[in-house]
């Protein structure tokens, strides 16, 4: 009988407490952050076109659209989960997963993250579509910089890229970056096959908010 009363009056005890904690904690809202880019794509010999992407992080939910990049006319969304760690060698990873719509329609896993180290930094995204329509047309998309930062608001770097979002003579395209920022906002330029006759250049503006 007395284990039972002092049982009793345990989990009346923690409970009150419990109760007071949790009367007394109001935790701060985990605020959103935003980020949108465009990257405009100048075509020998075709159209030119942009690739905008959207991107709404809270905590480590990831969320993004984007359009132009699986394919022209094609968009895609996405959801995320946000995990990184490290200090004199940190990491960033995102696993994502996304449904493409459009003139292709297809499921894509994939994933974003960097590697940075001093003012060296690698960052990857990669994604493989199952094309909806057609088993073959189904594809392995990339996208790999590997850039170093001299000064805080400047840049320069290699990428390469595996892409069928416009035809090209190489499967694997690889480039040269130049980048600015400040602040919130950035600036870049890519020259994409700088050896070939008909080279690709790409400019891109970023902004987070």
């Amino acid at each position: 009988m007395q284990l039972s009363a002092l049982l009793l009056l345990f989990v009346l005890v923690c409970a009150d407490a419990e109760a007071q904690a949790t009367s007394s904690y109001s935790p701060t809202p985990t605020p959103w952050s935003f980020g949108a880019s465009a990257y405009t794509y100048f075509i020998p010999d075709g159209d030119d076109y942009v690739q905008p992407t959207f991107t709404a992080d809270r905590g480590r939910l990831h969320l993004e659209a984007r359009y132009n990049y699986e394919d022209l006319h094609t968009a895609s969304t996405w959801i995320g989960w946000n995990l990184g760690g490290g200090e004199s060698v940190a990491f960033e990873i995102t696993p994502i997963a996304g449904f493409v719509f459009g003139d292709t329609r297809g499921i894509a896993p994939g994933y974003e993250g960097s590697l940075s180290w001093r003012a060296l930094v690698l960052a990857c995204e990669s994604e493989y579509l199952f094309d909806l329509d057609e088993d073959a047309d189904s594809f392995f998309y990339n996208w790999s910089q590997l850039t170093v930062t001299p000064v805080d608001w400047g840049e320069v770097g290699i990428v390469v890229q595996r892409t069928r979002a416009y035809e090209s003579e190489r499967e694997l395209q690889r480039g040269v970056l130049l980048g600015f920022s400040r602040g919130s906002a950035a600036l870049g330029a890519i020259v994409f096959n700088p050896d070939s006759d008909t080279p690709l250049v790409v400019v891109s503006a970023a902004l987070e908010f």
